[in-house]
């Protein structure tokens, strides 16, 4: 198995539009940037893309042009979903597997699409592409959102896709002890918000569930580019 970070940053990305700051200067100098956030996962041969940011096209170009061969969708969020349009005449659209409220609120976008839509229910595990992948509570309101534990023989992986740190301890519990973690830390420490962690928050719970190794995305423009753990668009991860 391996994992490919295809985005990394928040709603607005990096730089962000008609920005001046430190670090959105320093993307533009530098020519990096964060688009946003979406993970693709390899798994003998076969592609599984976890949320489907506006910046698709962007990634799956820069990704050799995987054929995606399934779809997740963490919440209904539009810089999680809204990019699923890009599969229009490039390939038959992959199922999207969601809990019920966000396929009822995200498939009515894409009435120019067919494609096959498989509701799940939360804290059970199904199979999907030679890995089990169990769907998990967090909490970001006003949304329904939803984390992700991904199980192979050679290793496992948990998304909290946005979220505070006030989740349930069940789901606490799914996180804990992966060989990879990863995290949403959307802003620096001197910034609190109520439906995000920010870097001390994430940095916390990543210490709390003590897995392997671990990664932060969903990053805003505030985020300096030196922190560590920060994950890079492109930056894979293979797994044994």
């Amino acid at each position: 198995m391996n994992l490919t970070f295809l985005g990394t940053g928040d709603a607005v990305g990096t730089p962000k539009i008609g920005c001046g700051c430190v670090n959105c200067t320093h993307a533009r100098e530098h020519g990096i940037e964060r688009l946003r956030t979406s993970l693709l996962i390899e798994n003998e041969g076969r592609h599984l893309l976890i949320d489907t940011s506006p910046d698709l096209r962007q990634q799956l170009l820069s990704a050799g042009s995987p054929g995606i061969d399934a779809v997740i969708w963490t919440h209904g969020h539009y810089d999680h979903y809204t990019g699923f349009g890009e599969f229009y005449r490039i390939q038959d659209p992959p199922p999207v597997y969601a809990v019920d409220e966000t396929l009822s609120y995200c498939a009515p976008f894409f009435g120019f699409l067919s494609f096959e839509k498989i509701r799940v229910r939360p804290c059970m595990s199904f199979p999907l592409l030679g890995l089990s992948v169990t769907f998990f509570p967090v909490n970001h309101p006003p949304v329904p959102s939803f984390g992700v534990r991904i199980d192979s023989p050679g290793g496992s992986v948990a998304y909290t896709g946005d979220t505070r740190a006030d989740i349930p301890e069940a789901s606490r519990e799914l996180l804990s002890g992966v060989d990879l973690l990863v995290l949403d830390a959307i802003v620096p420490p001197e910034i609190r918000l109520s439906k995000h962690m920010n870097y001390d928050e994430a940095t916390r719970m990543a210490r709390e569930a003590a897995p392997g190794d671990y990664r932060f995305v969903h990053l805003s423009h505030l985020i300096p580019w030196s922190l560590p753990r920060l994950a890079r668009d492109g930056e894979c991860i293979r797994f044994p």
